[in-house]
């Protein structure tokens, strides 16, 4: 392996008032938004997705530049009473140290903002290895960070395949290691991280679904899953795989999803190997009983709940149809799959709403809304298979990157044993 990691830049970077961290950061922002046209055409080159998509995913970048930035006047500790007289209790938050950043080739520019912005505002520098899928607009983006003014060793770069992320996990310079891709890759840094000592924040996917109750607006859930499903050619962790709707609408809403999907034109996937893993899946479910209703993209219906297409992340635009007799077998098929990124439900029952905000098991649950749409301000990921109990963005995405550290100030002028002495 040719590359060399750097670390000298740790020491006076972390000792950087956050607010003046901040700053670089909000200047990034700046230059973001000053040249989204600019960065939305390198996504589309790149990675195919449309202009209108590409712009909005520079956006979400700028929206993290900014809210992190403001996180620099923030990054609270806590201040508690001692339980002893004349002693002072505080916490305070640490950077971590060194963070290996990979990412993934379908938010080629937010993703890596999710993880670039709040790791450098703690204090961190990062070790960034983009996609080889992305390479443009992975230079495109440390770019803009170094003229803001971000001394260059603080965010490295390094292009390669997948041994150049293996090396970074297990440099040892290395202290945490942030990673976004595939439920199998994830389990191999997790491993290794564990091997090592180290820790490692997890965004494996998602296997999401909608629910469609029969007091549903019809015409706003197909809306909600048509762009959910077949948004960016459903090559994202978020996108719908699954609608699980309620028999009694089971027919008219099947018909109006045929409709609408039979009128979409889906652009290109990031592989032709994607194509070919969409179809095999397919192709599966069709010699298992399952009824191939359109061409491509894919809707599919008498589908079991435990066929492979209704249970594994496929990523790409293949839809399943599963139907449910009542609200408890709707939440059962919802929460019996590996993963647990998204849930969505269409109702009118304000009753129902608060029950699947309850019940479904997922990070993030939608009401009257499809699966695609987080915002930066809130905390992202979801348990089994999808993470490992870390967040990207909002205030929890500052856990994975700093470390608490514990002030105890006694100004008692005598020894005080703590229990001992209550």
């Amino acid at each position: 392996m040719m590359f060399t990691l750097d670390v000298s830049a740790l020491p006076d970077w972390r000792a950087i008032p956050a607010p003046r961290r901040a700053e670089i950061l909000y200047r990034v922002a700046e230059r973001l938004r000053e040249r989204q046209t600019e960065l939305a055409k390198v996504i589309t080159d790149e990675v195919g997705k449309s202009a209108e998509e590409a712009w909005a995913e520079v956006q979400e970048a700028i929206d993290s530049g900014y809210y992190m930035a403001g996180e620099g006047r923030r990054c609270f500790g806590i201040t508690t009473p001692s339980e002893l007289p004349n002693k002072f209790a505080m916490t305070v938050r640490e950077p971590v140290g060194v963070v290996a950043a990979i990412t993934a080739w379908n938010f080629p520019i937010a993703v890596p903002a999710w993880k670039i912005f709040p790791a450098l505002v703690l204090g961190n520098i990062v070790a960034w290895k983009p996609s080889e899928h992305a390479p443009r607009c992975a230079m495109a983006l440390r770019e803009i960070f170094l003229a803001a003014g971000l001394p260059a060793n603080v965010l490295q770069l390094f292009l390669g395949d997948a041994s150049v992320g293996r090396w970074l996990v297990e440099h040892p310079a290395v202290d945490v290691v942030s990673f976004t891709g595939s439920a199998t890759n994830g389990r191999e840094v997790a491993a290794t991280c564990g091997r090592l000592g180290k820790r490692c924040a997890l965004e494996l996917g998602g296997k999401n679904a909608i629910i469609v109750w029969e007091d549903a607006d019809l015409e706003l859930a197909v809306d909600g899953i048509i762009w959910s499903a077949f948004g960016t050619a459903g090559q994202r962790c978020t996108s719908c795989s699954r609608v699980i709707v309620h028999e009694p609408i089971r027919e008219p809403l099947t018909q109006m999803l045929i409709k609408r999907t039979q009128q979409l034109s889906v652009g290109r996937l990031i592989h032709p190997r994607a194509r070919e893993r969409c179809e095999r899946y397919v192709a599966d479910a069709v010699a298992a009983g399952a009824r191939r209703l359109t061409d491509w993209p894919v809707l599919l219906d008498q589908v079991t709940p435990q066929m492979p297409v209704a249970q594994e992340e496929i990523f790409g635009p293949v839809c399943v149809i599963l139907p449910a007799r009542d609200w408890e077998e709707a939440v059962r098929i919802n929460n019996d799959v590996p993963y647990g990124l998204v849930s969505a439900l269409y109702t009118r029952d304000v009753n129902r709403a608060f029950r699947a905000m309850r019940e479904l098991r997922s990070g993030l649950v939608y009401i009257n809304a499809g699966t695609i749409g987080s915002e930066v301000h809130l905390p992202f990921g979801g348990p089994r298979v999808t993470g490992n109990g870390w967040r990207e963005a909002g205030p929890a995405a500052l856990d994975t990157y700093s470390e608490w550290k514990t002030i105890y100030v006694d100004f008692s002028g005598r020894l005080q044993r703590a229990q001992m002495d209550r």
